[in-house]
């Protein structure tokens, strides 16, 4: 699933990264830039666990990478 191209307001969410392992596992990552994204179920949430690093916003540097596309 691709990410939002649209503002998302989130409200109830922190910056950084929350998991919620009971019954259906949910993480939600909300960077210090305001990029939100969501992920569902066992095998996403730990691939957001793993690409996702707290304090570091990947939304506003210029890196080589997916960031410069």
């Amino acid at each position: 699933m691709g990410s939002d191209p649209h503002t998302v307001t989130v409200t109830g969410i922190t910056p950084g990264l929350q998991l919620q392992c009971e019954g259906v596992p949910v993480a939600d990552w909300l960077c210090a830039c305001g990029h939100h994204e969501r992920a569902r179920g066992r095998a996403a949430v730990i691939a957001l666990q793993a690409r996702v690093v707290v304090g570091i916003c990947p939304h506003t540097t210029t890196a080589e990478g997916r960031a410069a596309s």
